[in-house]
């Protein structure tokens, strides 16, 4: 039997990339990406306050496809339009708050700290992603021949600056001043992970900062990425990736979320950190470092589930 073909839309970034290309894989689909482009001003109107017309975007889709999944503000009005202007059936599936009607879609993925419902909503406790824990364990030796292996491993994921969050280097060398302890009151060996959105300089900073009992990867590296988690028994992720999080959190390992002040109010970011807090998955970086377990979290393929339940 055909696999179904999927559309994935989105703005190109990283963090949404991943949400659209793990659901799709979970849900067994034969898919392709779009990076969607607006014309002219629609980049700065909202959804809400688009026309649901073609003319608003570039993208001229020639394939088939049977499902869209989008994620971002972008992707909102082009996936209703395509579903709207196929020839012949088409689920459409949108991820995060689409900030328009909810009917405009067959099924909407929210995380929790999104706070919408509706009766084709389906909420996820953190971001879906597109990492397995089998690609995990096997990129397991990928850094292995690059540490010393007789030393436990802490994980740090750097993500990079936002509205909410700065990477200045005195919000830095609190962080790396912590880790910079554990290392030493526990002999540790550090592996740094940037993100595609951590500044260059931030990653020549903590080359200076960490000069002995480090590896810092300093360009964005998947398997690298991947060999980390598998290797590390803490884990770090700064506190502006959401989805960084939620990925570390599949692994079962202690996660450690490094705190920025926040620049303005990021009470959504909060609700997300204080389920994960609650469900024992992580704990904010502080003075002790510890170790604990908890259920997998595997947001992705719970909902792939219920998606197939309802859709398919």
């Amino acid at each position: 039997m055909n696999k179904l073909k999927g559309l994935l839309l989105t703005e190109g970034l990283h963090g949404m990339i991943s949400q659209v290309e793990g659901l799709a894989k979970a849900l067994d689909l034969d898919y392709f990406h779009e990076k969607i482009e607006l014309n002219n001003l629609w980049n700065l109107v909202p959804p809400l306050f688009t026309p649901k017309k073609k003319f608003i975007f570039k993208n001229q889709v020639n394939q088939e496809y049977d499902v869209i999944i989008s994620c971002g503000r972008k992707s909102v009005i082009p996936s209703i339009v395509l579903k709207k202007n196929s020839n012949k059936k088409v689920i459409n599936i949108h991820i995060q708050n689409p900030k328009v009607s909810l009917e405009n879609f067959d099924i909407v993925v929210a995380p929790d700290h999104d706070s919408i419902d509706g009766p084709n909503v389906l909420i996820s406790k953190g971001a879906i992603h597109y990492l397995t824990l089998d690609e995990i364990n096997k990129a397991k030796d990928y850094l292995k021949e690059k540490i010393e292996n007789k030393k436990d491993v802490i994980t740090l994921i750097l993500g990079g600056p936002t509205k909410y969050y700065n990477y200045d280097n005195e919000n830095l060398i609190n962080i790396f001043s912590k880790i910079n302890k554990h290392i030493l009151e526990k002999n540790l060996q550090l592996i740094l992970i940037p993100s595609n959105r951590t500044p260059e300089k931030a990653i020549q900073f903590a080359k200076e900062y960490f000069n002995k009992n480090r590896l810092i990867v300093d360009k964005v590296d998947k398997q690298a990425y991947l060999s980390s988690l598998a290797l590390a028994k803490y884990i770090i992720v700064t506190c502006d990736s959401s989805s960084m999080i939620s990925e570390a959190a599949l692994t079962g390992k202690p996660v450690y979320v490094a705190m920025f002040p926040a620049m303005r109010s990021d009470k959504r970011f909060q609700k997300f950190r204080n389920l994960l807090e609650s469900m024992k998955i992580i704990r904010k970086l502080e003075e002790d470092l510890d170790t604990w377990s908890y259920e997998k979290l595997d947001e992705t393929n719970r909902i792939a589930k219920q998606i197939k339940a309802k859709l398919f």
